[in-house]
């Protein structure tokens, strides 16, 4: 598998695709149609050298992503809406912006007020708990490894919970969609809807796996930063969430460029919980994934480069035989025998009696 370097998002009966600095986002309409949003995001690690740097490029990379995310998301939501109003000869772009203005700010509330939420269900409460049994577990780093543990089944059983919504099921079967489409070109496979009904549901890059090396970094983070200080410890949990998403990054990009038996074992847990995020989309999803790709991603290319590169491993492989054995013989060409039979040959001559 060849890294690509593209990521998406699943969104409302739709896909979002990123490649570098743009982003697209493919939605089905009610009337069938795919509508397309093609647009330039702003990248701050290209305008920043210290954004580029390990750890840091992480946090920036996760403030961009949920920003684009959040912002796709809410123009897929946008096109299921109620039909506007009839325009009337008195209308300007003045009301167009207001109402744009006002969306922008709902979007930022809902940003904040989920992660607010989130911080709460998933960092504050696992803590407190830990806290509760102080009498009981004297150990510190014991009580954050009890605390890293319930923040991993209550994201768990969060999952779960969700995937039993009817709208979050279809989000799950786009996001399905998503993931065999970015497998089937990465696969070095042209991207049709055949090809990509072949691919797996499940990516090592995956939001889904990133979230859960959250979970499991921030445990060894907090078993082993030891402050006597409740609230104090409690602001270090809030405060060093960004570090832990930097690092979680680091390791995300690491197993999704890399290939090897390391990077596969430790990806395992994020992808069987993969299982819970994604679903076998159905081909007009898959439709919907590739128009997306298509948008922002030059596949083509991006397969004959991977193609040309088969066909030189191929072509060095043709000069050596393997038998069976396993050990490798090296073909030998003609001039190598004739220099052979000249050197015979002479070992003759010096060998015969005089």
């Amino acid at each position: 598998m060849k890294y690509s370097g593209i990521g998406g998002q699943a969104v409302i009966e739709g896909v979002m695709m990123k490649n570098r600095d743009e982003c697209a986002v493919a939605v089905r309409k009610a009337d069938g149609g795919i509508e397309i949003k093609r647009e330039t995001c702003r990248n701050i690690r290209d305008q920043y050298r210290i954004a580029r740097f390990p750890v840091i490029r992480g946090i920036v990379a996760f403030a961009e992503s949920l920003g684009t995310g959040m912002k796709m998301l809410n123009y897929s939501a946008s096109l299921f809406e109620e039909e506007e109003e009839a325009k009337t000869s008195d209308s300007t772009k003045d009301p167009k912006e207001k109402k744009e203005k006002k969306e922008s700010l709902v979007m930022g509330f809902v940003m904040v007020l989920a992660v607010i939420i989130a911080i709460a269900v998933f960092v504050i409460a696992p803590f407190l708990v830990s806290e509760s049994l102080r009498k009981i577990v004297r150990s510190p780093q014991l009580r954050g490894l009890i605390e890293g543990v319930i923040r991993v089944i209550l994201f768990v059983a969060y999952v779960k919970l969700i995937s039993r919504m009817e709208d979050i099921k279809r989000v799950f079967m786009y996001h399905g969609a998503e993931h065999k489409s970015i497998n089937c070109i990465e696969n070095g496979y042209d991207l049709t809807v055949e090809n990509v009904r072949k691919q797996n549901t499940w990516h090592k890059r995956c939001g889904t796996s990133f979230l859960l090396v959250v979970m499991f970094v921030s445990i060894l983070f907090f078993m082993f930063i030891v402050v006597r200080n409740m609230w104090l410890r409690m602001a270090f949990r809030i405060l060093l969430i960004p570090v832990i998403a930097g690092v979680s990054y680091e390791f995300i990009r690491y197993a999704g460029s890399h290939d090897n038996v390391v990077s596969n074992i430790l990806s395992k847990p994020g992808m069987w919980l993969q299982g819970l995020t994604t679903a076998e989309p159905d081909d007009p999803m898959i439709e919907v994934a590739i128009a997306s790709v298509e948008a922002v991603f030059d596949w083509k290319a991006f397969v004959a480069e991977e193609e040309e590169l088969v066909e030189e491993i191929s072509t060095e492989k043709e000069t050596a035989v393997t038998d069976e054995s396993g050990i490798e013989i090296f073909a030998v060409d003609e001039n190598e025998e004739e220099d052979d039979e000249i050197l015979s040959a002479l070992d003759r001559y010096f060998e015969a009696p005089k």
